[in-house]
């Protein structure tokens, strides 16, 4: 018996140190095919200056292969996607609204990454204007090359068609990649700033929000500041439309001068940065990567898909890594979530044309600027709140119940600017005003 013992003793003892074995060997090949995944055979060392994308997709083809797919027209979503029209056409209150500025005469849905540069060349707001080279900052890879070339403040001032010729590609592996070590970096100046300006150091940052602080680079509301025309995000007092309001009022800032009405107007850009802050998704740690550029497998390798595009054309890998119910289920939330701000943005578009037209009245009645600065003043209120989710890309996806409360809002200050011009108009007219439409009801 004790020689058994023994021999099964033996037996065991060889069988773990086998097991051990294994197991050692499977996780220093898992450990390699990782280094593998991450770190390739470098086929071509990338400069620190090099922009082209082809050049980083050398060592790099199947995130070339895929961010080249950014070229891609997949088509229209219900509120997106990735063809060309006119939403000036589609939305012709828009005109009105931006009276004066550029984008009421070109406004159209955009296009992938690989467009930006070319679609900015293209637009009429580009040959409308005489813009700053600041509109470069987010749509040339060029930039942080011309930055360090011309210096920050004078790349901003100096007018983008004498930039123009100097540009040739749109994003870029560069824009969000360290060519060595392949970590994400910023690149864009004005983010490092901003987020200063809330008390953040992009350079503690983990690598999940560094997923998030890639794409806010550019898809943010930003101004041109001073005399320079300096790109600066307006965080001083938060990310929500009523912080940026503030924002703006502490400088006394506008864009333009409303051709209709006169008042001072801003226009907002495309705050998914801001919007998203306040939406459940980003509250639980979910980053922008995860739904636009979620993990896929080719082969035995795993990387993020650079085929940025909408997730509702991609649901399998985008939403049911964590939301295990039927892809037609989860569109059915999204369209119902962006129908009702659809409705919203459309109430409220009536609203702010109601306004006009009801300031431009009492202009036309004889009304003083003095008369009407109220009701002017609401009208800014508005359509800020109304840009704001209007020219946020995801039709209040993003942060449903936010995009409400703004709208909700935006409409009751239109109603409002409406009701005050109407005032001024009756006192001219020797009428009075019996109703009011003020959420308050004054």
């Amino acid at each position: 018996m004790k020689k058994y013992a023994v021999l099964y003793g033996l037996v065991l003892i060889a069988a773990i140190a086998v097991t051990f074995g294994v197991t050692t060997l499977l996780m220093n090949i898992n450990e390699r095919q990782r280094e593998a995944d991450e770190y390739p055979l470098r086929v071509v060392d990338i400069a620190e200056n090099e922009i082209d994308p082809a050049v980083w997709g050398q060592n790099f083809p199947i995130h070339y292969d895929r961010f080249m797919m950014t070229q891609t027209d997949y088509g229209r979503t219900a509120y997106g996607g990735s063809e060309v029209y006119s939403k000036l056409e589609a939305y012709p209150a828009m005109v009105r609204i931006w009276a004066g500025y550029a984008f009421s005469k070109d406004h159209n849905e955009e296009r992938g990454h690989y467009y930006a540069q070319i679609d900015q060349a293209n637009t009429q707001r580009v040959q409308l204007v005489n813009q700053p080279g600041a509109c470069i900052n987010c749509h040339a890879a060029e930039t942080p090359l011309l930055i360090a070339e011309m210096g920050w403040e004078n790349f901003n001032r100096t007018p983008y068609n004498e930039q123009a010729g100097n540009l040739h590609f749109g994003s870029s592996c560069s824009d969000c990649h360290d060519p060595t070590t392949m970590d994400l970096r910023i690149t864009r100046p004005a983010l490092v700033t901003g987020l200063a300006a809330r008390g953040i150091d992009v350079s503690q940052a983990t690598r999940q929000e560094m997923r998030t602080y890639v794409c806010a680079q550019c898809h943010v509301e930003y101004y041109f500041l001073g005399e320079d025309k300096v790109v600066t995000f307006p965080w001083s007092q938060g990310y929500t439309a009523d912080d940026i309001e503030a924002h703006y009022d502490t400088y006394g800032f506008r864009d333009w001068v409303h051709a209709e009405t006169g008042a001072d107007m801003i226009k907002i850009q495309h705050p998914e940065y801001e919007l998203s802050t306040t939406g459940i998704h980003a509250r639980s740690g979910v980053s922008c990567a995860d739904c636009h550029m979620p993990f896929m497998r080719e082969g035995g390798i795993k990387i993020s898909d650079h085929w940025v595009r909408s997730p509702l054309v991609n649901l399998n890998n985008a939403c049911q890594t964590c939301h295990n119910i039927p892809e037609e289920d989860l569109r059915a939330r999204v369209l119902t979530i962006q129908t009702t701000t659809a409705g919203l943005l459309r109430d409220t578009e009536e609203a702010l044309i109601a306004a006009i037209d009801a300031i431009v009245a009492a202009m036309e009645a004889g009304a003083t600027d003095e008369q009407l600065v109220e009701a002017r003043q609401f009208q800014r209120a508005a359509s800020l709140r109304w840009d704001f989710i209007s020219s946020e890309n995801s039709t209040g996806f993003h942060s449903p119940q936010e995009a409400a409360r703004v709208l909700a809002n935006a409409i009751d200050y239109a109603r409002q600017a409406q009701f005050s011009a109407t005032q001024v108009l009756n006192s001219l007219q020797g009428t009075t005003v019996t109703t009011a439409s003020s959420a308050d009801g004054t």
